[in-house]
């Protein structure tokens, strides 16, 4: 059931007055992305409404564009569901993923001054503070943080409009291997952050590939 899946507190109801379609629209999607409502689940327009205190219309919108999105499917007789991501989806994303955050990774070397490294570093110290904590929320949230931040460095307009693109769905993917990542993510995360320094784009680019392609081939040998 969909109460199941959500526990008290997961989420708040919507306050008025506010443009609240595009607020149901962005709940949703939000716990979608944290996994809050899985893969596969059941979404039922008048549960889903209950918990954000809204009407059942703005959630009946909100689930129709989520389906021309991809991230719901509405299955006739059946309801809404939870998109399941087939193996080659997630494959073909975080292959796009690693060719953009490769490229940023060699711009932010090029380009970065101390103030963005200085960032970077306190988001690494987050990062672990997190995984030390076994918070995979807050490590999930503080990775998305640190590879938007070495996107802002790299100070490509167009590469980051692509990058925003993806992003909510790397954290999708990125989720259930979070804990299987770990630490080292952010042991490759600090040197990434030297290549960075030290401005070597080469080794920036090298280090983040690796990076992201360690993810995804987390993501295909993570445990069902």
């Amino acid at each position: 059931m969909l109460s199941a899946g959500l526990p008290q507190g997961t989420v708040p109801r919507l306050e008025r007055p506010g443009p609240l379609r595009e607020r149901v629209y962005e709940a949703l999607l939000e716990l979608i992305t944290t996994r809050a409502l899985q893969p596969g689940q059941h979404l039922v327009e008048s549960e889903l409404a209950g918990h954000l205190g809204v009407s059942r219309q703005p959630v009946r919108e909100a689930l129709q564009r989520l389906n021309t999105e991809g991230w719901v499917d509405l299955r006739p007789a059946q309801g809404a569901f939870v998109h399941e991501p087939t193996e080659e989806e997630a494959d073909q994303l975080l292959s796009v993923r690693t060719l953009l955050e490769a490229e940023a990774a060699r711009l932010a070397a090029a380009n970065a001054g101390s103030a963005g490294i200085t960032a970077l570093e306190e988001l690494c110290d987050k990062g672990e503070r997190a995984v030390a904590a076994d918070d995979v929320d807050l490590a999930v949230a503080t990775n998305a943080a640190f590879h938007a931040k070495v996107m802002e460095l790299a100070g490509n307009v167009v590469l980051a409009e692509l990058a925003g693109q993806v992003d909510r769905r790397v954290r999708w993917y990125y989720t259930p291997v979070a804990r299987q990542r770990g630490e080292q993510s952010w042991i490759e995360h600090r040197e990434l952050i030297a290549a960075i320094s030290a401005r070597d784009e080469r080794r920036a680019t090298e280090v983040m590939r690796a990076h992201t392609e360690h993810t995804r081939r987390t993501y295909h040998e993570r445990e069902s």
